[in-house]
């Protein structure tokens, strides 16, 4: 897919081998991908031009998940959805982040059925 037209995703990671696979995986469904490293990072992009779709890493320097999901569903109501994509398996941790507004969890590591899963989930496929 050339971009036109394409749904707009901003991807969330501290680590750019992720964001790299990530990327490949949403823009294989058909978005345009955009790339964050932490979460002031994508506040400061989510201000400039809000994405329709955020896939958010919990652990993160500056600005963690959790944070970032907090000041997004704070300032932007209700905001695009948010898969946050973690090592986080706990199940007080899960209702965490869905009690901070994550629309959906994704186990990392992940592929692209079980991404593309969680995008018809969400609606976004």
């Amino acid at each position: 897919m050339d971009g036109q037209g394409a749904r707009a995703c901003l991807v969330v990671d501290d680590s750019r081998v992720v964001r790299k696979m990530a990327r490949r995986m949403l823009e294989e469904c058909g978005f345009s991908v955009s790339e964050a490293a932490d979460g002031a990072e994508a506040l400061a992009a989510c201000r400039a031009a809000m994405p329709e779709l955020v896939l958010l890493d919990w652990n993160m320097p500056v600005m963690n998940g959790i944070e970032f999901l907090r000041a997004l569903r704070a300032e932007f109501v209700p905001g695009p959805p948010v898969l946050l994509c973690t090592t986080e398996c706990e199940m007080e941790r899960i209702i965490e982040a869905l009690d901070a507004g994550a629309t959906e969890y994704v186990m990392k590591p992940f592929d692209a059925p079980i991404l593309r899963g969680k995008l018809e989930q969400v609606g976004l496929l």
